[in-house]
């Protein structure tokens, strides 16, 4: 099935996010690949391997810039960092196999529409596993591929992007059988025009809502190289003040926003640079939000102490009123899972490993309050919906991105990105190092981008949103709905199959 290998494979490569061209659509012939492997296998251990050959090329040819912070950032061999995104493919491959073996089972119990509708329901299920099993990686998000096309997305403000890819996943299945399943071209029709007439009328309906909040986004293009030298941090906080002065002196915003880890020291402490950050707040009289580690001492007869990768806010008087501290981590990079049995460090080049905060509430500029998601925590929807469901008219994601290189990753992070605007109905302004900085709507859309790797500044305004998302309301129980039906179901399936064949063999 060598073809079939390809069709999921090149559907993955060019319908994500990459740099050399992108067609969305293109991203439904990975289910549709998946699925045709599991119905043409002759053994539930021919689809498996398939799917897990299949699944871990797209994955591998997708997340190819794991190479770059291995190799470039943490000083690591090149023979260690190539295998990186290997690794990292053959296991989120798994899942793509476990899918296949579930569709190979079930296009042999289930008939009819039905069998579209299962697929949808099962890979529904698998990226919401994927979003938490190991700590989680859901970043082959199947509905992030068709962020750059709103209108397929809206949907997601409704059942959430997770759902919304098992609707996509319905319709290439319902495509792949359409002349072998009646009802199916039916099915994949109305699919459609629902996927497409609810983002018809969202856009079309969209009224903006709430009070206006001006910001003001610093995109600093610090080496990262260099970001952690002592000698650089001069540059680095003048480079970070003079265009935010420059941001204030155009726009006036109301909060002026730095990237994750912008201050490379420990901020709370009483230096000079954290001194000239507070001044310049209270001089332009600006909130500030900036990234940068932070510590708190636990024992300190044996000055033991953990750190956390925390986001600051100054307001306009120079006074520190607020703060978030990273709540998901990412493994390998801001702590070291089984620390002690690995043969090298973790590849932040910071002063050690991080510890997740907890207890987290939104932060309030001029009576507004906004949540905060550190990095990759754009890349989770319960982290969005615990901030909105605690109150945050608008989010602010701060992330380093320059990890990552002239690479996609950047692009596929702000389609993820893009999904939390949507599931939430928030405003969404995104900071980073590197780019891609940009102000997000509250239908996914790019409402203003900075360009990448240079210093720059970008100022919009966006809306405190009071209101919440019907995918907001149902989100609690959602997710456990969904998974406990499939399983059911699925049970159900296979059961009643068994039955179906003892009775036979016994009439026999």
């Amino acid at each position: 099935m060598p073809y079939l290998i390809l069709i999921a494979v090149l559907g993955a490569w060019l319908g994500f996010a990459n740099q050399l061209f992108q067609i969305p659509v293109l991203a439904l012939a990975f289910p549709l690949g998946l699925s045709w492997i599991a119905f043409r296998a002759y053994s539930w251990k021919r689809a498996f391997f398939t799917g897990w050959l299949a699944g871990t090329l797209a994955c591998t040819g997708c997340l190819y810039w794991m190479v770059v912070p291995v190799a470039v950032y943490s000083n690591l061999p090149w023979y260690v960092a190539l295998p990186c995104p290997v690794l990292a493919g053959g296991a989120l491959g798994l899942y793509y196999a476990g899918f296949c073996v579930a569709m190979y089972h079930a296009g042999r119990r289930v008939d009819g529409v039905l069998l579209c509708v299962l697929a949808g329901m099962l890979w529904t299920c698998m990226e919401q596993l994927m979003g938490v099993m190991f700590t989680g990686f859901p970043w082959m998000n199947l509905a992030s591929a068709f962020v750059p096309w709103p209108v397929f997305t809206q949907l997601a403000s409704v059942i959430g992007a997770y759902a919304l890819s098992g609707l996509f996943v319905m319709l290439a299945v319902a495509a792949l059988l359409y002349s072998t399943i009646r009802g199916a071209t039916l099915l994949g029709v109305a699919l459609l025009m629902i996927i497409c007439g609810f983002g018809v009328y969202r856009l079309q309906a969209y009224a903006p809502e709430g009070r206006e909040f001006i910001v003001g986004l610093v995109q600093g293009n610090v080496d990262q190289s260099l970001k952690w030298n002592p000698k650089y941090q001069t540059k680095t906080v003048t480079s970070y003040m003079e265009l935010s002065r420059d941001s204030i002196l155009k726009g006036k915003p109301d909060l002026v926003v730095w990237p994750e880890t912008a201050m490379p020291f420990y901020f709370q402490d009483d230096t000079v640079y954290g001194r000239s950050v507070r001044r310049f707040a209270r001089k332009s009289g600006t909130a500030i939000l900036t990234g940068a580690p932070a510590y708190k001492v636990t024992d300190p007869a044996k000055r033991r102490y953990v750190l956390f990768n925390r986001a600051f806010l100054v307001d306009g008087e120079g006074m520190d009123t607020g703060k978030y501290d990273k709540e998901h981590l990412v493994p390998f990079g801001e702590y070291m899972p089984l620390e002690d049995f690995m043969p090298f460090e973790k590849l932040v080049q910071a002063a050690g490993n991080f510890k997740p905060g907890n207890g987290n509430e939104p932060i309030r500029v001029k009576d507004v309050p906004f949540g905060v998601l550190v990095c990759y925590e754009a890349i989770f929807p319960e982290l969005a919906q615990k901030q909105v469901a605690n109150g945050a008219q608008l989010l602010v994601n701060i992330s380093n991105d320059a990890w990552f290189g002239e690479t996609a990753a950047p692009m596929q992070h702000l389609a993820l990105t893009a999904l939390r605007a949507l599931e939430q109905g928030r405003w969404i302004a995104r900071c980073t190092n590197t780019g891609i900085t940009a102000f997000i709507d509250p239908l996914g859309r790019f409402d203003s981008i900075a360009p990448q790797f240079v210093p720059v500044f970008l100022n919009g305004t966006v809306r405190a949103v009071s209101g919440v998302t019907v995918f907001h309301k149902i989100q609690p129980w959602l997710g456990p709905v969904l998974a406990v039906s499939t399983l059911l179901w699925f049970a159900w399936i296979i059961i009643s199959r068994r039955k179906k064949t003892n009775t036979l063999t016994k009439n026999s």
